[in-house]
């Protein structure tokens, strides 16, 4: 009887894609599976993407944008806040649903192979869902204070959420990478999160730091966040320079990440 032994490759290559597409079906699943159990059971379902990051608005825009007049670029607070929320929020859940992925479907990873980048990826998936039905608010928002987005910043929009995607699965695949061997990722994770979001334009604008900006940029989401402000609302151009620099950080976040998970990869099912 013939034996085939299937050994993960130390670099990623063109065959991994192809790979990832003949497994879309499993990814559609992965993700399909994720989606329904975040909501299963829950008194208001899917509104639960909505709530988190409305609350979040109103709590911010009381105490940093009536009590703490925080600046906002000539933007009314609520909605300057709510767009960087969205963005983040995207990411900051991306990024810790990506580096559990592994360890979350440890069962399957030790019984059946199949490409180990469809759990990280389908983890950031489900957050395009939660992503677009939270932009709803948004919408609203934006009617209500009277901002119509120009069609070409619209077309911005995909951008940044493919650089943001990124950052979400080059840091994931990392820390996914170490939380197999190391679960002190999942207890440190948590408040690196909340640590980043002041060193990352949310809760106040970007220029406020002056000519000192540009090391703000070295956060990828800072030019993301930035650049989504400014090409709904208008009200100062896109700095392509600063969303360069955060794109390029992002590309050599994502080629490490990408790099050590696949370093890593043969060893995922013997010590998960």
């Amino acid at each position: 009887m013939k034996t085939t032994i299937i050994k993960p490759k130390k670099i990623f290559g063109l065959d991994d894609l192809k790979e990832i597409w003949e497994y879309k079906d499993l990814l559609y699943f992965f993700t399909w599976k994720d989606f329904k159990i975040r909501y299963k059971q829950t008194a208001i379902g899917i509104l639960w993407a909505i709530f988190q990051p409305f609350i979040t608005m109103v709590v911010f825009s009381i105490f940093f944008g009536k009590l703490a007049n925080m600046p906002s670029d000539g933007i009314p607070y609520p909605i300057f806040v709510y767009t960087g929320l969205l963005f983040w929020q995207f990411f900051s859940s991306a990024l810790s649903e990506t580096s559990n992925s592994l360890i979350s479907n440890a069962n399957i990873i030790t019984k059946v192979y199949f490409p180990r980048l469809i759990l990280p990826i389908s983890g950031v998936m489900t957050k395009f869902v939660d992503f677009f039905i939270a932009s709803i608010i948004l919408a609203g928002m934006m009617i209500y204070y009277g901002y119509v987005p120009s069609l070409s910043g619209l077309f911005v929009i995909p951008l940044l959420l493919l650089i943001t995607f990124m950052t979400a699965i080059g840091g994931g695949l990392f820390l996914a990478s170490v939380n197999v061997k190391y679960r002190d990722v999942r207890y440190a994770l948590p408040f690196f999160i909340q640590m980043l979001l002041f060193v990352t334009p949310v809760i106040y604008p970007a220029s406020i730091v002056g000519k000192y900006s540009w090391l703000l940029a070295i956060n990828p989401m800072t030019g993301v966040i930035k650049a989504a402000r400014a090409s709904l609302f208008g009200n100062t151009p896109i700095n392509w320079e600063l969303l360069a620099i955060s794109f390029i950080a992002v590309l050599i976040l994502l080629i490490i990440g990408v790099a050590f998970f696949k370093k890593t990869e043969r060893y995922f099912a013997d010590i998960v």
